[in-house]
């Protein structure tokens, strides 16, 4: 239960437009849920406290999951909050969750499922970067998790250091955003030029893209944890789910103190 749904309902007991029983109703399944299969077995416990206590509800994390375990855990998500997002989704998995809930919509190269309900308000800007196209996956995830959260978004991609006059042209936009996130494979040298270049806070995601020495991410990973300027996070490889969140808290915090 978010913020938000947990406030309304407390104002419509307060309010006298429901009871106690159906508010404790309502209430029943907090702090979790569990989800069983056809045998009674639970497979899954649902944080639905998770938001109040994060800002950031259930996400549905699909790798290792079979289709109707996502779908169900979608569907009783959904039914709590009237949202979802899935990340690293198949179309599969898509399928069984749109047979439930037929407003559910994939995004294809995200691998993300996403119904949004009542749209929040998009809050400040993201800046958000590519050093190639075949970053775009990963970076396509910060976007439309960071963008589900409520937070604006402006992409800039294709702009890595082998022709770095591209992003030149656009420096710009690296201080007008509250925070820049730079994804890049390779060398993953990215990151580093852009903080030299901004006095935002960075936060760095290394892909798997490249040849055999980036060793499916390790290579950008070192380059961006010894970055030379200052204010630089880096997250996991592949990883623009926690970019996205993680960028979205600073967003979001830094538009509190304006």
């Amino acid at each position: 239960m978010e913020v938000d749904a947990l406030r309304a309902l407390l104002d419509a007991l307060a309010a006298g437009a429901i009871s106690p029983a159906t508010a404790l109703e309502r209430l029943r399944h907090l702090p979790y849920e569990s989800v069983e299969d056809a045998e009674g077995q639970p497979f899954a416990r649902i944080d639905h406290h998770r938001a109040l206590r994060q800002a950031v509800p259930e996400v549905v994390y699909c790798p290792g999951k079979q289709p109707q375990q996502v779908a169900a855990i979608a569907e009783r998500i959904v039914k709590a909050t009237g949202r979802l997002l899935a990340t690293r989704a198949t179309e599969e998995q898509f399928q069984a969750v749109r047979d439930r809930l037929p407003d559910a919509t994939l995004h294809t190269l995200a691998r993300t499922i996403t119904l949004d309900g009542e749209l929040r308000p998009a809050a400040g800007r993201i800046s958000l970067l590519t050093a190639g196209t075949a970053d775009l996956p990963v970076a396509e995830e910060v976007r439309v998790v960071a963008e589900w959260l409520g937070s604006r978004v402006v992409p800039l991609y294709d702009v890595g250091v082998a022709g770095l006059h591209r992003l030149l042209d656009h420096a710009h936009t690296l201080i007008e955003a509250r925070v820049v996130v730079v994804v890049a494979g390779m060398d993953g040298v990215l990151p580093s030029v852009v903080g030299g270049l901004t006095p935002r806070p960075v936060v760095a995601v290394p892909t798997s893209t490249g040849y055999g020495a980036n060793f499916q991410g390790v290579a950008p990973l070192l380059t961006m944890l010894n970055a030379c300027p200052p204010g630089i996070g880096v997250v996991n490889i592949d990883n623009g789910f926690g970019a996205a969140c993680l960028a979205h808290r600073i967003n979001v915090t830094a538009g509190e103190r304006d």
